[in-house]
């Protein structure tokens, strides 16, 4: 379990990198007005259109990555315990490992 959490952490992690950066790369709207009279993207690896349309299905790629790990990694982390097991007896458990019970007296203090 916690290799595959760790696989969807970085999953999601590097995705939204990507789309960050991805987002920032692309023009807006408004820029299709300042390419035509010589923004010179035509002449681009792409061509004129193909950037934006290679940029927008990347870029929606790697959302769906983002979603579907976060999805993930929230499932992993509601992952029904064991049969017979609950949260109340994980939470003893864990309290009888971390501190030591104190000692039984039957003196009143002073």
């Amino acid at each position: 379990m916690n290799f595959l959490h760790g696989l969807l952490v970085v999953l999601q992690v590097v995705s939204a990198l990507g789309v960050i950066v991805l987002v920032l790369l692309q023009h807006g709207k408004g820029a299709d007005m300042g390419a035509a009279f010589g923004g010179g993207s035509s002449g681009s690896l792409f061509g004129a259109t193909g950037s934006a349309n290679f940029l927008s299905r990347t870029t929606g790629v790697l959302a769906t990555i983002f979603f579907v790990a976060t999805l993930g990694i929230t499932w992993l982390a509601t992952v029904q315990p064991k049969q017979g097991e609950s949260v109340v007896d994980r939470v003893r458990a864990n309290a009888q490992e971390v501190a030591p019970a104190a000692p039984q007296t039957n003196e009143i203090p002073k």
